[in-house]
């Protein structure tokens, strides 16, 4: 592991940041093919999603949009609460626009689907999903991503984003976080 300071917090790496770029590569392809001729808005879902929405867009050979919202459903816990708050909102009017709702992780799906339908009731076009992750284990809505990196096991992952307690976003693969570093949160 490359992370010696704290490699003995992480259990296993799922995903390492090669294999999620070249993904993301050819997630890109898709997601011009899909697209050729349309205009496209891509909405990064804060914070999580920084390091996805950064690597899709670089991997793009084509103009496109960008905007962010923030919204929480975790606090400081592992679980989803399935309670959805804004903390930020777009800047963007997506009427007429088609979206795609670029997220680091579909886990219960519960955010996600409450997002995806609050932006078509803003009028948007098309609201698709690219994922970084998805754990199919854990979804409790059907949800489906239209673009997807890698499903992973129900575990609590870390890095490329994905934080514990704003911890451990910095790590440029994805592991699974020891749940002893954890457990007295639960």
């Amino acid at each position: 592991m490359r992370y010696d300071d704290v490699s003995d917090e992480l259990d296993e790496i799922l995903v390492t940041e090669e294999q999620m770029l070249a993904r993301l590569a050819e997630l890109a392809r898709e997601v011009e093919r899909d697209y050729d001729g349309h205009d496209l808005l891509l909405v990064g879902v804060l914070k999580g999603a920084v390091m996805v929405m950064s690597d899709l867009s670089r991997a793009l050979t084509r103009p496109v949009r960008m905007d962010w919202m923030a919204v929480s459903s975790y606090g400081h816990g592992t679980t989803s609460s399935g309670v959805v708050r804004i903390l930020k909102d777009l800047d963007t009017d997506i009427a007429g626009k088609n979206v795609l709702l670029v997220e680091d992780i579909i886990d219960t799906g519960l955010t996600l689907s409450w997002l995806r339908d609050n932006l078509l009731s803003r009028g948007a076009l098309t609201v698709k999903i690219l994922a970084a992750l998805q754990k199919p284990d854990a979804l409790k809505v059907d949800i489906v991503a239209d673009y997807l990196g890698f499903d992973i096991p129900n575990k609590f992952v870390v890095g490329y984003g994905l934080d514990y307690a704003e911890n451990y976003r910095h790590l440029r693969d994805v592991a699974v976080l020891s749940p002893r570093m954890y457990a007295d949160s639960e």
